[in-house]
């Protein structure tokens, strides 16, 4: 169990480490270089099909790749606000039987967000009401 806790900590670091670098300007104009430097390299290689296969088995690897890291850090960042809510729920005066909304459905998800804003229509009606 602990060598396994021991990758899946690694992947969290790995993951977290190129979201990160995914995201910053300088990648993608390293991205943009890249393509350039393929596309101008196509006189070369005579815009010949290995030429094409270079550049799209290149990017459908890396797309491929990129969907688990990133949903893997998506994940951690979603569980962390989760964790953060919950917590700012429990130290209020806030309805506790909020924790946890996040696994219902997406039809009682919906159902409670209607609600929510009725019931927030009412408090700015209310405040609406009084008198200046």
């Amino acid at each position: 169990m602990v060598g396994q806790d021991k990758r899946h900590n690694i992947f969290d670091i790995f993951s977290s480490t190129v979201a990160s670098w995914s995201g910053k300007p300088a990648t993608f104009v390293a991205a943009v270089v890249l393509v350039a430097v393929w596309g101008v390299s196509g006189p070369l290689f005579g815009f010949s099909e290995t030429w094409q296969l270079v550049i799209n088995t290149g990017t459908t690897i890396i797309t491929f790749l990129m969907v688990f890291v990133l949903q893997n850090s998506q994940n951690r960042d979603s569980e962390a606000v989760q964790a953060k809510l919950d917590e700012l729920i429990l130290s209020s005066h806030a309805a506790n039987e909020f924790i946890g909304i996040e696994k219902l459905d997406e039809e009682q998800l919906r159902r409670l967000s209607e609600s929510l804003q009725r019931h927030a229509e009412r408090l700015n009606q209310k405040v609406d009401d009084v008198p200046d």
